[in-house]
């Protein structure tokens, strides 16, 4: 079950296996941490700067705001700048609840009004992807554009091969099993440095949500075939596992989609490039006249 849970990983998030001798970036500013409220519960965000409308980053599984340290310095000071921790992770309340893509999506609206921020560009990596599609979904008027960070548009395993690999994490041995689908992400030669911190903030999300949290990943609800009509900026990870159709597909939601392909980055690729990344998430901004002029 162990080889299964790794090589799940791998196929899961369509990544390459490219080592990274990068760490964790810290900002050069600490931000205000605050919290919005949604059912009764806090959602935990960061926010850095002023004004109604803010470049928004949303985590994938299991992670964090950290994940997102080596943008902050990038862009504050140009937009507002908000890290969104979403429920059941960070900082977060972590109630016994169902973590859906519906309940992330009302999270990241949640944090848009508390800040008091009427628009947002959208930046999701890994489940972030689903995550912000459907706020988009739900809240179009409030999108003014997206940019998915090796994440998918469509499921890539079929639901029996979704519920063996569910099944593995719901065990006694989770720990063990969600490890060993970190290392599939992270591939055999990334730093240790790098695995430690990664592998020990995504580990510290409880089992509870990090199931749920994968189940409404395998729900067909959340793969809808929909247009999104804003401007899109993708930048996946080359990798054997992402289809040969994944740009057809992806140009057939999107009319106005930037779509690039980078070789040489895995999963994380926001932190193993992180200039790379930051540039073209700036020029994509310009481009489209959305937060920098």
């Amino acid at each position: 079950m162990k080889t299964l849970t790794r090589a799940l990983a791998i196929v899961i998030f369509g990544l390459a296996t490219v080592a990274t001798s990068s760490a964790l970036v810290t900002t050069s500013s600490a931000g205000a941490s605050r919290f919005a409220k949604l059912d009764g519960n806090r959602i935990h965000y960061v926010d850095h700067g002023k004004g109604k409308q803010a470049l928004v980053f949303v985590h994938g599984w299991t992670c964090n705001v950290d994940f997102w340290k080596a943008q902050t310095p990038a862009f504050e000071g140009k937009t507002r700048v908000i890290l969104v921790d979403l429920p059941g992770h960070g900082q977060s309340d972590k109630p016994q609840i169902a973590y859906t893509m519906d309940l992330f999506a009302r999270a990241v609206d949640a944090v848009l009004r508390d800040a008091g921020v009427d628009r947002a560009v959208i930046v999701g990596h890994s489940m972030g992807t689903p995550v912000m599609c459907e706020f988009y979904r739900k809240y179009p008027q409030k999108t003014l554009g997206l940019v998915i960070v090796d994440g998918p548009l469509r499921a890539f395993l079929d639901q029996k091969m979704m519920d063996d690999f569910i099944g593995a994490l719901r065990g006694a041995d989770y720990k063990a099993q969600a490890s060993g689908f970190v290392d599939g992400m992270l591939g055999p030669q990334v730093s240790p440095q790098l695995r430690d911190e990664i592998k020990k903030a995504m580990l510290s999300t409880p089992q509870y949500v990090a199931v749920s949290a994968m189940e409404a990943m395998a729900d067909k609800a959340t793969w809808k075939q929909d247009k999104i009509n804003v401007p899109v900026l993708a930048i996946l990870a080359k990798s054997p596992f992402w289809p040969a159709d994944t740009e057809q597909y992806f140009r057939s939601r999107v009319p106005k989609l930037e779509y690039h392909m980078w070789e040489g980055p895995g999963h994380f690729l926001m932190m193993e490039k992180p200039k790379e990344f930051n540039d073209a998430v700036a020029a994509f901004l310009t481009k489209n006249a959305l937060l920098i002029t």
